[in-house]
């Protein structure tokens, strides 16, 4: 990130999000909204001190509400630019207009209270769309007591717990501050699932199995369960640390989870979590006390993915996720031309085939800006303005917004840019006034007659 940002012929517009698009391939018109951080970035040094002099506390979105920030804060360690932002919804100044620690403090003069919000158009030739994913809330599963017992967690939270830059410093420990001398680790939460979502999610077996070896390193003595559907561990090497980890003594159990509860049958279950769970390989139902469970959820799609559906026109999969051209022969590619997709945002995905599709799609707009040119469809559609009757019954029908009224003509006019060539204006024009280019009714009754003969 830090390389891109010093990269000359690269414009980062960092806290900022695309509010329309308009256009074509080649030549797109992006409005974006640049949100006020109310810190000067010119100015800025980095130190620290506003954060530090700042009274108000609130939960840290990026450590999963696991730990706290102040109301200006940097929103994570790796931000580029490494510049805070002022939370108004926590800040005292923008709720009572007092405090102003963070102005008062600040000795680059960096505070500025009146930024406001920015709109910037600007002219692009292709677009990248990488919006990534949301992780599957839980607590609608209510027999796995996410936000009940206070050591049920998601993977999520476990991935910041364990991490050296997480509220916890690195250590994996309890509610009481204690280390867990015994994990459940479990599988499919939310994916694979009739009631939620169909689909695998593909990364919670390796995240899955890389928190155990995580608990083994840094506990000594702990007991990991991992409860599983079906083991999927596609990759290189992912096989490999399979095997290593059964070598390693954590225990696999196949089956899914029935239950979490703190009621205990017997003496050496008080105080722990009970995971009850059927074995489907020696078909006995298990009762198994932990400490510590740690749920791997889906991978789902954003909560704003039709919004951006509707800017960027594209088209979603039933689950939700965009849908790319073709899924064998262009995986990258959308039914709007310049527009690609990368990453989560198309469909769960791990991050080698991550960097391979966002290579691919970086690679595709390379290609179209070193041609000058670009190629689009020969069998789209045409307008005869002698016979348009300017009724615009056409507009409302074009699922690619490729059509556009003339004013002073009174007609109607096809951006062949735009244009598919799906046919539904053409069937749809009551004046017969659009042809589609390669269908008209001359050639189909010249090729029927070719069969004929």
């Amino acid at each position: 990130m830090a390389s891109v940002r010093s990269n000359k012929n690269i414009e980062l517009m960092t806290y900022s999000e695309v509010s329309d698009v308009s256009g074509y391939v080649g030549n797109f018109k992006v409005q974006i909204k640049q949100k006020p951080r109310y810190v000067d970035i010119s100015k800025c040094t980095g130190c620290g001190t506003c954060q530090e002099k700042c009274p108000i506390k609130a939960d840290n979105e990026f450590d999963a509400g696991l730990g706290k920030r102040k109301a200006i804060y940097t929103p994570f360690p790796q931000a580029v630019p490494n510049v805070p932002v002022i939370d108004t919804t926590h800040c005292t100044f923008f709720l009572k207009s007092k405090c102003r620690a963070c102005e008062k403090f600040c000795e680059a003069g960096a505070i500025n209270y009146e930024q406001k919000e920015e709109i910037v158009e600007i002219e692009v030739g292709n677009i990248v769309v990488t919006t990534g994913f949301d992780s599957f809330e839980p607590s609608v599963i209510k027999q796995f007591g996410y936000g009940v017992y206070d050591n049920v967690v998601t993977g999520i939270q476990f991935e910041r717990m364990s991490n050296a830059s997480g509220p916890t410093d690195g250590k994996i420990v309890l509610k009481d501050g204690t280390a867990p001398k015994s994990v459940a680790i479990l599988h499919c939460i939310g994916s694979r699932d009739e009631n939620y979502h169909k689909y695998c999610s593909r990364v919670c077996c390796m995240y899955s199995l890389k928190f155990a070896h995580l608990l083994k390193e840094k506990i000594h003595g702990v007991t990991v369960y991992q409860l599983y559907i079906d083991m999927r561990c596609a990759g290189s090497g992912y096989e490999e640390f399979y095997e290593r980890l059964q070598e390693e003594g954590v225990n696999f159990i196949r089956g899914k989870a029935g239950e979490i509860t703190n009621l205990a049958e017997s003496p050496e279950e008080q105080g722990k979590l009970m995971v009850i769970v059927e074995d489907t390989l020696i078909r006995r139902k298990l009762r198994l006390p932990v400490d510590m469970v740690v749920l791997s959820c889906a991978l789902e799609p954003r909560a704003d993915s039709e919004r951006v559906a509707r800017v960027f026109s594209l088209s979603r999969k039933a689950d939700g996720f965009f849908l790319e051209k073709h899924p064998k022969l262009d995986p990258i590619a959308t039914m709007t031309d310049g527009v690609f997709i990368a990453g989560c945002c198309q469909s769960p995905k791990d991050i080698p085939d991550t960097v391979a599709q966002a290579s691919a799609a970086a690679a595709r707009v390379l290609s179209m800006i070193s041609k000058g040119s670009v190629e689009i469809e020969s069998a789209t559609a045409v307008v005869d303005e002698e016979h348009c009757a300017g009724c615009k019954v056409c507009i409302d029908l074009c699922s690619y917004k490729a059509i556009t009224f003339d004013e002073e003509k009174k007609v109607s006019h096809i951006n062949e840019a735009l244009c598919k060539g799906c046919g539904t204006c053409v069937a749809a024009c009551p004046s017969s006034a659009i042809l589609g280019k390669h269908f008209t009714a001359e050639q189909i009754m010249s090729e029927i007659e070719g069969v004929l003969a």
